[in-house]
C-alpha cells in the first residue's frame, strides 16, 4: 500500500480532476492500491470530510490543527497511522505535506517519499500575493529545497520545472517523471458537428457568424488581468462580431469590459459537466500571463480543457512546456505582445485535430500508463 498525502488542500475542482481521479485510475487501472490521506482545515471539516468521501470511500480525512504552521505536530498523527497501516511509501502532493513525509521515512515508519511537485512555490508566494501564513513565507524556500533534494523520486509537471529544480536547488539525481495535468479519466473524444455547434451557439446567444474567443478561470489577481485586457481591447475594437465569452463568476475585471465593450462580452458560470458545451461554441481559448517564474513551470489545466473542445489555444511566450508545444503541433496563436491576427470560426477539421492531440498527449492512460510501463 502507498498513501497519497495531501496537507491544507480542501476539496474543489482541480482536487477532484488531480487527486481524486489519479488516485481512482491507477488504482483501477493499475491495482495501485493507493490510500488517500487528507490533512483539511477544522473550518467545516464535516462537509469537506463528506465531500471527500465521497469521491473516494476508502479516503483517510484528518483534521488539521488549529494553525496551518503547526504542520510539523501532525505529524504525529501521519506516524501513528503509517504504524498501524504500514504503507510502505507516500506520495507527497505539495512542498508541506513533502515535509511531513520525509520526517515519516527518517522514523523508518516508510521507505520512499514521492515528492508530486505542482510548480515552483517558493516563487509563487514571493511573486504574488499568495494567502499564507508569514512564518511559512519565511521558510518556503529552505522546506521546498528539503523536498526536491531528499525525495527519493519526483513528479514534476513539465519539463520547465525540472529546470527550475536545477538551478534554483542544484537538484542533479535525474529520479523523476513528467506528467502535465491531465483531463478526467471521464474524458471521452467528441467533436461536435457544425450543426451542433451552431445549436451550441444559440443556446448561449452567439451568432453563427461571430469570432468567440472563450477564457476558462479567474481574472483576478496572478492570472494577469492587464496583460489579458492589451490583447482582447484591440481584438473587440476591430469589429462588433468580435466577441469574448468569460467561463467565471462576476467579477470587477468582467464587468468592466463589458462596459467598455457593450454586447460584446458574455460571462456564464456553468456546472462542469457542461463546461465542454459551452466551450465547443467557441473558436479559440485564452491563456494569457505575464512573464514569471510562477507561469514559466506551469502545467495551466485550461489548456487540455481548451484542446479537449476542439479549440486551438492563443497563448503567450514561456507558459510552461505549453508554448513550445503550440509552436511544435501548431495549434494555437504565440502572443508576443502585438496585436492579434485575424482570427476565423474555427472548423470541423481543426477541431478533430485538436480532439487528437489532447488524447495524444493530455489523457491519464496516456501519461500514467505510458509512465508505469
Amino acid at each position: 500500500m502507498k498513501f497519497y498525502l495531501t496537507y491544507a488542500e480542501p476539496p474543489s475542482g482541480v482536487f477532484s480532476s488531480q487527486v481524486a481521479d489519479v488516485i481512482s485510475f491507477l488504482n483501477h487501472k493499475l491495482n495501485a492500491e493507493i490510500k488517500l490521506v487528507a490533512f483539511i482545515s477544522l473550518h467545516d471539516f464535516s462537509n469537506n470530510r463528506k465531500k471527500i468521501k465521497k469521491e473516494l470511500p476508502s479516503a483517510i480525512v484528518l483534521p488539521m490543527l488549529p494553525k496551518a504552521t503547526y504542520w510539523r505536530l501532525n505529524v504525529i498523527q501521519l506516524w501513528i497511522l503509517c504504524f498501524l497501516l504500514r504503507p510502505t511509501s507516500i506520495i507527497a502532493r505539495n512542498v508541506i505535506a513533502a515535509n511531513m513525509a520525509l520526517k515519516i521515512r527518517n522514523s523508518s515508519a516508510v521507505k520512499t517519499v514521492c515528492f508530486d511537485g505542482r510548480g515552483a512555490i517558493a516563487a509563487e508566494w514571493k511573486e504574488y500575493d499568495v494567502n499564507v501564513v508569514d512564518q511559512w513565507k519565511q521558510e518556503i524556500d529552505q522546506l521546498e529545497q528539503r523536498a526536491v533534494i531528499e525525495s527519493d523520486y519526483r513528479i514534476a509537471v513539465t519539463e520547465k520545472l525540472v529546470d527550475y529544480w536545477h538551478k534554483q536547488y542544484s537538484y542533479a539525481s535525474g529520479k523523476h517523471v513528467v506528467i502535465p495535468c491531465t483531463l478526467n479519466s471521464s474524458f471521452l473524444p467528441n467533436i461536435p458537428s457544425d450543426s451542433e455547434k451552431t445549436q451550441a451557439r444559440k443556446n448561449i446567444g452567439l451568432q453563427a457568424h461571430d469570432i468567440v474567443l472563450a477564457y476558462s478561470g479567474s481574472t483576478a489577481g496572478w492570472q494577469s488581468f492587464s496583460t489579458l485586457y492589451n490583447y482582447l481591447a484591440p481584438f473587440l475594437k476591430q469589429k462588433s462580431e468580435n466577441k469574448v465569452l468569460f467561463l467565471s463568476k462576476p467579477e470587477d475585471n468582467i464587468q468592466q469590459l463589458v462596459k467598455e465593450f457593450p454586447g460584446q462580452i458574455l460571462q456564464k458560470w456553468v456546472n462542469h459537466h457542461e463546461v465542454p458545451m459551452v466551450l465547443s461554441a467557441c473558436d479559440m481559448g485564452i491563456l494569457i500571463r505575464e512573464d514569471s517564474v510562477t507561469n514559466r513551470v506551469a502545467s495551466p489545466t485550461k489548456f487540455a480543457e481548451y484542446l479537449s473542445a476542439g479549440l486551438q489555444v492563443i497563448i503567450t511566450d514561456n507558459i510552461g512546456d505549453y508554448s513550445d508545444f503550440v509552436k511544435v503541433h501548431q495549434c494555437g496563436i504565440i502572443a508576443n505582445g502585438k496585436p492579434l491576427p485575424n482570427i476565423q470560426n474555427v472548423d470541423y477539421t481543426t477541431r478533430s485535430r485538436m480532439i487528437n492531440l489532447v488524447n495524444l498527449h493530455f489523457t491519464k492512460k496516456h501519461n500514467y500508463l505510458i509512465t508505469a510501463n
